[in-house]
């Protein structure tokens, strides 16, 4: 099946791609309009350009599709594990099949590099469906012999009902069937909101999931803004939990409204996230992870390393290289092959990064490289570019140093001592991942226990089990995604059932 939106060509000279024209809802198993007839412009934002519309959609829009999921959940809940995995793996094999389709349409509405999508974005969301289309096989089949007692026990899981999945811009499909996934997994029915900033590929799984064979109702995608969809969804009576990934003001709001009416929630947030260089790292594989971190996606990821902590001994060589390979980095059109750095998100985004910068000056700090705005040659002219940026000499308590940028901005700061970059990583409002660089293993560890951080990563950056919890601390979130963690929060208390052992 291709999908009918994207039709990808390879790129020449002056890269471009056919407009994706106009996005609907998923629901019930069919694409459908707003109920309002009204729309929202969608921006590419490597052209600055309006390229597609989605539904202006609202809160009659949302009680068709809750109505629709709250229908299917019966039927849906009653499907085996296995059963319900061979629908997601389906769906994993038809992600797969459109890679390309799915990785152009992603970079046009993110601004992500072509190569980024096609390696990472579009990949993982077809490994999220594989994942957990057979992780639920083993979580829903718990069980114990005691032979000593004579007792034999099994562990029955029921899913919720109906429950609503958020996402965010910043790795749309990723991220989104990172939520769905688990929770279709757990005989869950879903009502999904993708971020109105980049719809596309929410809006073309919807029709993947029509190719697949997804029962009506068990998946719907519904397209429009945060105050109105996203409130409406949490909002309603029939929904049971909620799954959000965004930022940490939207996500106090969220929470405020599932504690409000007893629903659960799990909340994925903002970070500010601490790497950390000792002396005796091994300096090459660092370096360049410690580039990578900072810079993929533009900064635009909550796990990327905006806060580079130096051991004072190596400061000045490791600042010395960092900016030569940060100087180099390929800024441009997010299609064409040599690209490393494509666009920001939006005009609005672009606007905050850069006010950001001028903060950082107005706070004492010393813009090392980049700093400001860039307008590549060609079709991107107009587009929401901005230069990878280093800055050194703030103070760990300014608001730079503080406060989520998300964007390709990192501050650099040496450190003399353990004790020392221990007090300046952890003194921040965030705690979601750190990266540590030593061939201490023991100091390795022990600096990974004092960290305030749901995740933390030794000499590597971004490898994932996905078996393992997903989440942060302090404001960085509430909860936690990911293997039997993800299928606990989308099922209800479990219930023991135990009999004499034959």
């Amino acid at each position: 099946m291709a999908v009918k939106f994207v039709q990808p060509r390879a790129p020449q000279g002056t890269a471009s791609t056919k407009p994706l024209g106009e996005f609907c809802n998923f629901i019930g198993g069919e694409l459908r309009a707003s109920k309002s007839g009204e729309h929202l412009d969608t921006v590419d934002p490597a052209t600055g350009k309006t390229y597609a519309r989605i539904p202006d959609s609202g809160a009659p829009d949302v009680a068709e599709a809750v109505a629709a999921a709250k229908k299917a959940f019966g039927s849906w809940s009653e499907c085996s594990p296995r059963d319900r995995g061979s629908y997601l793996l389906k769906i994993a094999a038809l992600i797969e099949e459109n890679l390309e389709a799915l990785a152009l349409a992603e970079s046009q509405d993110n601004g992500k590099p072509l190569s980024l999508a096609r390696q990472v974005d579009i990949p993982r969301a077809a490994e999220n469906f594989r994942f957990f289309a057979q992780h639920a096989l083993s979580f829903f089949e718990e069980g114990y012999i005691d032979s000593a007692k004579g007792v034999a026990s099994r562990i029955e899981r029921e899913p919720l009902g109906v429950v609503a999945c958020i996402s965010p811009w910043n790795l749309p499909l990723y991220l989104f069937t990172w939520k769905i996934a688990p929770a279709l997994a757990a005989g869950n029915t879903v009502v999904g909101k993708p971020s109105e900033v980049t719809p596309a590929t929410a809006a073309l799984l919807g029709e993947l999931c029509i190719e697949a064979g997804l029962p009506p109702g068990v998946l719907n995608i519904i397209q429009g803004l945060g105050s109105t969809v996203g409130a409406a969804l949490c909002e309603h009576a029939d929904v049971s939990a909620i799954s959000f990934t965004g930022g940490t003001a939207t996500g106090s709001r969220v929470r405020a409204t599932a504690e409000r009416l007893g629903k659960r929630a799990t909340l994925e947030l903002g970070g500010k996230n601490p790497s950390i260089l000792f002396e005796d790292a091994d300096y090459d594989i660092a370096l360049t992870t410690a580039v990578r971190s900072a810079f993929s996606n533009q900064g635009q990821i909550c796990l990327c390393g905006s806060r580079l902590f130096v051991q004072r001994s190596i400061y000045e060589r490791f600042k010395t290289d960092f900016i030569a390979r940060v100087s180099k980095l390929v800024v441009g059109d997010p299609l064409e092959a040599a690209t490393q750095q494509g666009a920001l998100v939006s005009e609005t985004h672009l606007q905050k990064v850069l006010s950001y910068i001028e903060l950082s000056k107005a706070e004492g700090g010393n813009i090392l490289c980049g700093g400001a705005r860039l307008s590549p040659s060609g079709r991107c002219e107009d587009g929401f570019f901005v230069a990878p940026t280093v800055i050194e000499g703030l103070s760990t308590s300014c608001r730079t140093s503080q406060e989520e940028i998300f964007g390709p901005v990192v501050t650099l700061q040496p450190f003399d001592s353990e004790e020392e970059v221990i007090a300046a990583a952890n003194a921040t409002q965030y705690g979601l991942a750190a990266n540590i660089w030593t061939r201490d293993v023991e100091k390795a560890h022990r600096v990974a226990h004092a960290l305030e951080s749901g995740i933390v990563w030794i000499n590597c950056w971004m490898l994932r089990d996905l078996r393992t919890p997903f989440g942060g601390v302090k404001n960085s979130g509430v909860g936690r995604e990911g293997g039997d963690e993800a299928l606990r929060f989308f099922t209800k208390a479990p219930k023991t059932i135990s009999w004499p052992q034959a």
